[in-house]
């Protein structure tokens, strides 16, 4: 049977399209949502990246219209994550062929979510669901499916916070799918030319209303947020970039150390109350059993000033690991005694930890470069005392503040002030990826309405007030210390209550039209 026999009855005109034109339409939509994306920043793109995907989808086999989504999602990440290439290179030792082919590998992989939302939207098509919401409930079960590195497409208008504030509801899957009706609205006269039809105006309408709903609630909320942060106690922040090379922190701490402390001079007369450092700043190991005299004595009484920065906790155990690290986020009073302590949750696999090893500890005999890092149990806030007040501040390590279920969870048990970050991008070089980062971490402050500071090794550090606008920020591999003015703030958002629960509902939504067949009305 040829694949034209195979396609679902009653297309008309020019579609659907050969295979071919299907993937060179899905590749299109790849290189528009790396041009939207962050670190090229041509958001206004974000309106039709998804365009070429749909006309290429429309009215395909399964298997066509996973071709042509894996375009999508090979061009994308191969354009968005070429980093990766040189990390590998410097840090696994292996030649440059070889790591081109771990990357295509890995973009694969990622890629995979554009070719099983287009698969999803392919088999609801055939199984007579409309077209319209099938598409949309296949990208948002798309935008849960799991990567190496996690990225969702509401972060292509960041540099637009008007049309970020949806996440307060239904965090970046929200944004991400108010973006997926305009481009599907916008694909609607063009659609209706290929099928050689009449054009059918309720999908421009629909469009119409999701986008001024979305531009009128972000124009009332920005406005409502700002009037609330204004009201708000201020505190000035400072945070410090110290730009350790990440050898160079292993292999010279003190140097690292001082570094650090001569910025933190800095950003105390610049008016500082609380300072930030970035993740693992202190980079002596210390043994958990005494780690607040050591850290005092090492650290805390040098700063003069209430702080929060990382540090790395040692402990003996009695296996084949022969020690655990904890990869941790410290708190200190002015007069430098140690007053909280965060381990950080998501570990990096392989890097940070070695899967299972925790269980089956003999892993580490045959894998002895694995991390041994363990995954922390307490989502408890760290808490300073600032001009007098103790306050409750929830920190993120590394990439948890790009993890939406997981920040929720972390502001439900604390019920912080203030969200801090501290993160080293320093593996991924002079490149992109710092600046995608910081675009992925800014949805945490809208969707929590708090202030959120980042302080990094070598960049990009920010503040970003609950409006996802970024006051001020770093550059990259520089050395730098920066304060600004933030306001402690609470607030309860409707993303707090349900969290990714839609979203999950959403994907559920779109395996169930995959297959079940739409029931035909009866005649009566």
């Amino acid at each position: 049977m040829s694949a034209e026999a195979d396609r679902p009855a009653g297309i008309v005109g020019r579609l659907p399209l050969a295979l071919w034109p299907a993937i060179g339409l899905g590749a299109l939509s790849g290189l528009f949502y790396w041009a939207a994306f962050p670190g090229v920043d041509l958001w206004p793109l974000t309106f039709v990246t998804f365009v070429p995907l749909y006309v290429a989808t429309i009215g395909q086999t399964p298997k066509r219209a996973f071709a042509a989504g894996m375009a999508v999602g090979l061009t994308n990440n191969l354009l968005g994550f070429f980093w990766l290439l040189e990390m590998l290179r410097v840090f696994s030792g292996f030649p440059w062929p070889l790591c081109a082919l771990f990357l295509v590998i890995i973009c694969a992989a990622q890629g995979l979510r554009f070719g099983v939302m287009a698969w999803l939207f392919a088999r609801g098509q055939a199984r007579g669901w409309p077209r319209i919401p099938t598409f949309l409930l296949a990208f948002a079960a798309s935008e849960l499916f799991p990567t190496l590195f996690d990225f969702y497409y509401g972060a292509t208008v960041t540099k637009a916070p008007l049309l970020m504030q949806t996440a307060e509801l239904g965090g970046p899957n929200l944004v991400g799918v108010i973006l997926v009706m305009v481009n599907v609205a916008l694909a609607e006269p063009l659609v209706a030319w290929l099928e050689a039809r009449k054009l059918d105006r309720r999908p421009l309408l629909a469009g119409g209303a999701v986008a001024l709903f979305a531009v009128g609630f972000g124009a009332l909320r920005i406005r409502q947020v700002d009037a609330q942060a204004a009201a708000s106690e201020r505190v000035n922040v400072g945070l410090v970039q110290a730009n350790m090379g990440l050898k160079q922190k292993r292999v010279d701490p003190e140097e690292g150390l001082n570094r650090h402390l001569a910025l933190t001079e800095q950003a105390k007369a610049a008016g500082a109350d609380l300072v930030v450092w970035s993740e693992t700043s202190a980079m002596h190991a210390v043994r958990v059993d005494h780690y607040k005299e050591d850290i005092a004595r090492g650290i805390g009484r040098r700063l003069g000033v209430p702080a929060i920065f990382g540090a790395v906790l040692v402990d003996k155990v009695p296996d084949e690991r022969k020690f655990v690290l904890y990869n941790t986020a410290l708190s200190t009073d002015a007069a430098g005694e140690v007053t909280g302590r965060y381990d950080k949750t998501y570990l990096l696999k392989f890097g940070e930890y070695l899967p299972l090893g925790n269980l089956f500890p003999i892993l580490y005999k045959w894998s002895p470069n694995s991390g041994h890092f363990s995954q922390g149990t307490s989502l408890e806030p760290v808490t300073v005392t600032v001009n007098g007040a103790p306050r409750k501040i929830s920190v993120l390590i590394c990439y948890e503040d790009i993890l939406p279920g997981f920040t929720d969870k972390e502001v439900a048990v604390a019920d912080p002030d203030l969200l801090v970050n501290m993160t080293n991008d320093a593996w991924f070089g002079d490149t992109s990826e710092p600046w995608e980062h910081l675009a992925l971490a800014t949805f945490r402050a809208v969707e929590h309405r708090r202030y959120l500071v980042r302080s990094t090794n070598s960049g990009v550090s920010a503040f970003i007030d609950p409006v996802g606008r970024v006051m001020d920020h770093t550059g990259t591999f520089t050395k730098e210390a920066k304060v600004a003015s933030v306001r402690w703030m609470h607030a309860h958002t409707v993303f707090e209550a349900v969290g990714e629960i839609p979203a999950y509902l959403a994907g559920l939504a779109a395996i169930v039209l995959a297959f079940w067949r739409r029931p035909r009305p009866r005649r009566g």
